[in-house]
């Protein structure tokens, strides 16, 4: 998955709408297309937003808002007032699209991307280029990344493999190098020395089988005595 990009795992032939679409034609669509979004487009092809189920569905649930509260109302900002209504009243894609549009570009990695969509907590990123959309990636073309196979390196030796292994575990402050110790044979990763605790032997087993050439993994770690931690 790391050496996969946007580029490689994006929709091409993506749907989209101009602004002054009727937002009752955008939920036909979206139900007879089985997709859950559609960008939105201006007149010159740059991207202006995005309407989403959740779009149509907070417009949905704005049909039976309730009036507010003098109280309420007397502290609330006239002008977000004016936009929530705007937004769940609207006839048009231009008034119901979400504005703020996550994108990345072509060459950003799966990796990436996907922390990106789970940190904004969204299902999808659009692909933009020179202003242009070039595709979309979902949750789904991510998964199609985890199950596509990985090239095996030309070089599959044990000590290419123990190499790649010790510098996983450089890169993770929760591995003890000091006291757990490893060997590769045959394409088998050996762990040998002390473990701290369950949680660490099974993040080296999922850190040790992630490399390339990892045939499988033998632990022969013991747990380490008390007083080894409490002297760490």
């Amino acid at each position: 998955m790391n050496r996969l990009t946007a580029g490689d795992l994006m929709t091409t032939v993506v749907v989209t709408v101009p602004l002054a679409t009727p937002v009752f034609a955008i939920a036909r669509l979206l139900a007879e297309r089985g997709i859950s979004a559609v960008p939105v487009l201006g007149e010159k092809g740059d991207v202006m937003g995005i309407v989403t189920e959740a779009d149509l569905i907070r417009r949905l649930a704005g049909e039976e808002e309730r009036p507010a509260s003098w109280f309420r109302t007397l502290f609330s900002d006239p002008g977000a007032m004016a936009d929530r209504f705007a937004r769940t009243h609207g006839l048009r894609a231009a008034d119901v699209m979400t504005e703020e549009v996550v994108s990345v570009a072509s060459d950003m990695r799966a990796s990436q991307v996907a922390a990106l969509m789970e940190e904004r907590g969204i299902r999808r990123v659009l692909v933009i280029e020179d202003g242009r959309l070039r595709g979309i990636v979902s949750r789904a073309d991510l998964l199609r990344a985890l199950v596509a196979p990985s090239a095996e390196p030309a070089d599959c030796s044990d000590e290419r493999i123990r190499r790649a292994v010790l510098a996983l575990m450089r890169r993770q402050p929760w591995v003890d190098g000091f006291h757990t110790m490893i060997e590769v044979k045959d394409g088998i990763v050996e762990l040998h020395g002390f473990m701290r605790d369950e949680s660490v032997r099974r993040g080296l087993r999922v850190l040790a089988e992630s490399v390339p050439g990892v045939r499988g993994v033998r632990d022969e770690t013991i747990p380490m005595p008390a007083v080894m931690m409490s002297g760490t």
